[in-house]
């Protein structure tokens, strides 16, 4: 059987998104509440300048995290788990100066970013590795052998 607590999030386009800080405390009571295992805490991205975004997908044996990062290499990224909290953080340089580049639009972001996700209690946290490739980092976290679904033969 499926863990089905993991909720599917489509990007919200309008006026007001479902990533609004407005919504953050709904968000957290609901994953208190419904026991989510993957409680997204975004508190602290007002203090950056920027957050890339993230893929959270299930498979039979882990957890896999994706996070696109164009134009950045893997030493500007750090991964760090501490209290079952894996964080990915980083920063993205702006090439030159800025005010000499003739911009006429700059929808690309620059800066430090920061994004953390609290994990579910059944995984193993010793096995978790990353890969960076052509500017997606992807971060998998292994089930713990018993959190992972099994036949039983029935006799």
């Amino acid at each position: 059987m499926r863990n089905t607590s993991l909720t599917r999030r489509e990007p919200a386009r309008g006026f007001l998104s479902f990533d609004d800080p407005f919504f953050t405390p709904f968000e957290r009571l609901l994953g208190a509440t419904l026991g989510r295992p993957w409680n997204v805490d975004d508190s602290g991205l007002s203090d950056y300048g920027w957050a890339p975004p993230v893929d959270i997908r299930e498979t039979e044996d882990a957890y896999l995290v994706n996070a696109e990062l164009p134009g950045m290499k893997k030493e500007d990224v750090q991964i760090t788990l501490e209290n079952n909290v894996l964080t990915v953080g980083g920063e993205r340089r702006f090439e030159g100066d800025e005010k000499d580049q003739g911009f006429h639009r700059r929808e690309r972001a620059y800066g430090k970013f920061l994004r953390s996700f609290a994990l579910p209690k059944r995984v193993d946290s010793e096995k978790i590795a990353a890969k960076f490739r052509d500017g997606v980092l992807e971060i998998s976290v292994p089930k713990m052998a018993e959190a992972r679904p099994r036949q039983i033969t029935i006799q």
